[in-house]
């Protein structure tokens, strides 16, 4: 029997299962910032990154496989100093240019480099509001940084959006920071949950329960609404969701009658690092789903042949656990492969979904994730979360735990700053 809560979303014919549409470039790991949960551990540039020529052919490569839109994140891009040559090259070749930053050290002139490459939007990295985007950051007066580029950006002539990871210290501002959005010029907001990936796992007091989906969701939709009305568009990440009765209004009105149909990592999308690594994902661990390197082998025989990236493609993932048994499993192919791996070191059973934690609670249970592995404090690195059933809490009990749970961090990380890179 057909869940009620989407019973009125007629399933969409699934695209192609092999089509390159989004290349997610992580051009340098050097970062000018100190960000507490940064999945790639992020500071100093890797050893052997490619260079310009090789940058310059990977574009190539690309462009010739198809692919529509090139992102160039980082790190911080705009560290090495050939990213506007590359930037311009990428849209050049037929391809659109996006950008996503923190912005410390997008600087007018930066700004004005941006638009001269052809660079059509950048994606502003803001966590929370002032000290909490601060204290995640790890500089004082990084959300004043952020909200500074985004002005040089839009007064430079190039469209302007934000990324917001939702954790226990993000969620109580949404509806603030969605009010500087709406007034601030963007076009649009994506959200993502934060997961214990690098040195986010360092700091599992941050996560959400996927009992708090109950409440993140209704949020997430509901500030989606809102968007419609104040003209910004909010596009759920790919660990945001699923099949619950809000998923039409997270997916369905961005395309019609669209819901989750699985990870795009290697279906649609492909993830590049810094010294040519290939993944399916940028998001990925490195040592679990790298599928080559462009110094070795052509960017199509990897797409096409690595099975590291074929996994999604193929539906290789083993199910197990919750995900194994759910309704939703043919289509869903247990959500976000990022997101499963990094809490439990395997794909194929993600805790962060809306359906299941639906399903638990309407049993009178929910789930908690307790951390049972530490991470080895390299990029990409990961933990192992073990996961248990325990009776279900009422929204009371689940708002007092999370704001507990912030006080608590805010307060650890009150103390005097890491030092960043310089810019």
């Amino acid at each position: 029997m057909q869940d009620p809560a989407v019973a009125s979303v007629s399933p969409a014919p699934r695209p192609p299962p092999t089509r390159l549409v989004h290349v997610v470039w992580e051009y340098t790991l050097r970062c000018d910032l100190a960000c507490q949960h940064c999945g790639s551990r992020a500071g100093r540039s890797r050893a052997s990154e490619l260079t310009t020529d090789e940058a310059l052919d990977v574009v190539r490569q690309v462009a010739e496989m198809g692919a529509s839109e090139v992102s160039l994140i980082g790190g911080e891009a705009y560290l090495r100093e050939d990213w506007d040559v590359v930037a311009r090259a990428v849209t050049e070749a037929g391809m659109t240019c996006t950008m996503v930053t923190a912005g410390r050290g997008m600087t007018p002139e930066r700004a004005a480099r941006a638009a001269a490459a052809g660079i059509r939007s950048v994606s502003v990295s803001l966590d929370g509001v002032g000290s909490t985007h601060d204290a995640q950051r790890g500089v004082a007066g990084a959300f004043a940084s952020g909200l500074a580029a985004a002005r040089n950006l839009r007064a430079a002539g190039v469209e302007i959006s934000v990324n917001t990871q939702i954790n226990r210290l993000t969620f109580p501002e949404l509806d603030e920071l969605f009010e500087i959005l709406a007034t601030g010029g963007f076009h649009s907001w994506q959200l993502q949950l934060t997961v214990p990936m690098g040195r986010a796992a360092d700091h599992a007091t941050w996560l959400l329960s996927p009992d708090d989906l109950l409440d993140v969701i209704p949020k997430a939709a509901e500030l989606a609404e809102r968007g419609l009305a104040r003209g910004v568009r909010l596009w759920p990440g790919n660990n945001l969701g699923y099949f619950g009765p809000h998923e039409d209004m997270l997916r369905g009105r961005l395309v019609a009658g669209s819901y989750f149909s699985g990870c795009t990592g290697g279906r649609y999308t492909l993830g590049l690092e810094a010294d040519g690594t290939v993944k399916g994902c940028s998001a990925l661990p490195t040592a679990s789903y790298a599928g080559g390197n462009v110094r070795a082998r052509p960017i199509r025989e990897i797409w096409e042949q690595a099975p590291e990236l074929r996994l999604a493609r193929d539906e290789a993932v083993e199910l197990w656990g919750y995900c194994a048994g759910c309704y939703y499993a043919d289509v869903c192919r247990a959500g976000c492969i990022f997101t499963a791996h990094t809490f439990f070191a395997r794909p194929g059973n993600d805790p962060y979904c809306h359906h299941r934690a639906l399903e638990h609670d309407r049993q009178g249970l929910r789930e908690e994730l307790t951390l049972a592995e530490a991470p080895a404090g390299v990029p990409f690195d990961h933990g192992r979360f073990e996961i248990a059933l325990l009776p279900a809490r009422s929204p009371a009990e689940r708002a007092r735990v999370r704001d507990e749970a912030r006080a608590r961090v805010l307060a650890g990380l009150a103390g005097p700053a890491p030092s960043p890179l310089p810019r």
